[in-house]
């Protein structure tokens, strides 16, 4: 048997946390809710034991009251926070929107499926009872999705999950995993979601270590190995700016970084070149490099190429992403597409190439860990 993929792929990007597009007034049969639920059971499940339990409400005075528990543990202020935002180019706006729509029309929606599983988590921090529902529960999602109907996964009702089960009935020893709301969508087109590329977050054998070409590489350098660190710091991307385009900012926490000068320029834009100082004490060597600016976008991306504008033996990249409450700062590090001194010992070494290259990362992410966790603190104290 084979699949469509162009369709598969197309379900599974498409499947969106649909809720300004919920058609509030269209009725959802059963029989087609439960042929959902059946595709959903052939998720995996914890000791092949069948422990999910489904339930279905209809009832609008039970959706009515599970909608004001819902707009209490949390509803309400997405509402407010929405409202407040509203003009003032949040970034997150439309999403806000979206949620307080939810929030304000729970009741309205034909149906709100509970997935819930028998049994109550033990707090050990273990995934547990949840990792026998989350993946079936998504696959319902995709049911619904092929089908031409939508959800949005929310689990704000958990904030009262006691009054949720009593209003509900549902045993002490069940526990409540999310909360879907489902009816058909209005239209059925949707668009893939802004992501990330895999190869910016899928690590290879160790932690924060990437390839940028994934495809067959005639050598390990071909394949452009790397180093990413990231670190959350409760500043703004403008404080945190003002430290990254700092050339010199890493000369103050790296053990191998000894600062740098600018050649042709006062300061970090697109084109200009700096000069950089570097130590090794392990194997005795001190060693300048030219970099050049290849992007400067305030207060977003600073990266540098090393050696070589074109063809760099090493791409430096800091990124910066707004979060709630500060900024993640992401460090990258892309080794080649030229040759290196790591480049030259692996080439004269061939039999030793895959533990020269990975003592030579493992010496950069901790570096590069001392120095956003340096940037954090200076920027977190106001340094």
């Amino acid at each position: 048997m084979s699949f469509d993929l162009e369709q598969t792929d197309q379900l599974l990007s498409t499947t969106r946390a649909v809720r300004r597009r919920l058609d509030l007034d269209r009725n959802v049969p059963d029989d087609l809710l439960l042929r959902c639920i059946e595709l959903a059971e052939q998720a995996p499940t914890g000791g092949d034991i069948s422990s999910r339990r489904w339930l279905v409400v209809r009832d609008p005075e039970i959706k009515k009251k599970l909608a004001d528990l819902y707009r209490e543990a949390g509803g309400n202020r997405i509402v407010e926070r929405a409202e407040r935002h509203r003009g003032t180019g949040h970034p997150k706006q439309g999403v806000l929107d979206s949620a307080a729509h939810l929030a304000e029309n729970l009741e309205r929606v034909p149906v709100l499926v509970l997935a819930t599983v028998w049994g109550v988590h033990d707090g050990s921090g273990r995934p547990g009872l949840f990792d026998s529902v989350i993946q079936a529960a998504w696959s319902f999602c995709l049911a619904l999705r092929s089908r031409g109907l939508g959800s949005a996964w929310t689990t704000l009702h958990l904030g009262k999950a006691k009054e949720c089960a009593e209003i509900l009935g549902i045993p002490d020893d069940v526990t409540q995993v999310v909360l879907l709301p489902v009816a058909w969508t209005i239209g059925t087109e949707f668009k893939p979601a802004s992501r990330r590329p895999a190869s910016e977050i899928v690590w290879f054998d160790r932690w924060g270590y990437t390839k940028e070409n994934l495809g067959d590489s005639e050598s390990l350098i071909a394949a452009l190995p790397g180093v990413t660190v990231e670190v959350d710091i409760a500043a703004s991307p403008e404080r945190v700016w003002d430290l990254v385009s700092d050339i010199n900012i890493s000369a103050r926490f790296s053990n191998e970084f000894q600062g740098a000068e600018w050649v042709d320029s006062d300061g970090p834009q697109e084109g200009a070149s700096f000069i950089g100082h570097n130590k090794r004490t392990d194997v005795n060597r001190e060693w300048d490099t030219t970099s050049w600016v290849v992007a400067c976008d305030p207060p977003l991306v600073f990266a540098w190429n090393v050696n070589d504008r074109d063809e760099p033996s090493a791409q430096w990249r800091f990124e910066l992403e707004k979060i709630p409450g500060g900024t993640r700062l992401r460090q990258r590090l892309v080794i080649g597409p030229s040759l290196s001194a790591t480049g030259h010992a692996m080439k004269d070494n061939p039999d030793q190439a895959e533990q020269i290259l990975a003592s030579r990362q493992e010496q950069h992410r901790g570096n590069m860990a001392l120095n956003l966790n340096g940037i954090k603190e200076t920027a977190e104290k106001g340094g």
